[in-house]
């Protein structure tokens, strides 16, 4: 028989995290390896651990992730958003207005700026002289 499982796309910046939620005890892996081994910050794994914490169901799930794209925080940020959004499809009554209170469900829209022709990066031009 095949387990349940619920799936969630996070997004944020130039990362996406493909999540899976399983019902189990709290593993969880990302790209193969566990989340201390993959984010070495506490602060960052602190923030991936969030949204079980707001929704009042840690350790009842193990998650399996895909990252790719961007640095570390941004790939936080994406996992938190895909684990957020896997949970409000496993039970939207109980875990969506917590998650939506807490701001977990926003896709965060801020990019990097493109860089501009005739400049040095997206605003920052060369120095400038009267003479």
């Amino acid at each position: 028989m095949a387990k349940i499982q619920y799936q969630g796309t996070g997004r944020r910046k130039s990362s996406v995290a493909r999540v899976r939620l399983i019902p189990g005890n709290g593993n969880i892996v990302v790209n193969g390896k566990s989340l201390e081994e993959y984010f070495g910050m506490e602060i960052v794994r602190r923030e991936v651990k969030r949204p079980f914490e707001v929704a009042g169901c840690e350790g009842k799930f193990d998650v399996i992730a895909n990252v790719f794209g961007g640095g570390f925080t941004g790939q936080a940020g994406a996992l938190r958003h895909g684990i957020s959004r896997a949970l409000c499809v496993a039970d939207k009554e109980a875990f969506r207005a917590p998650l939506k209170a807490a701001g977990f469900l926003t896709r965060d829209s801020r990019m990097k700026e493109r860089k501009k022709y005739g400049l040095k990066k997206a605003r920052r031009a060369s120095q400038f002289s009267k003479r």
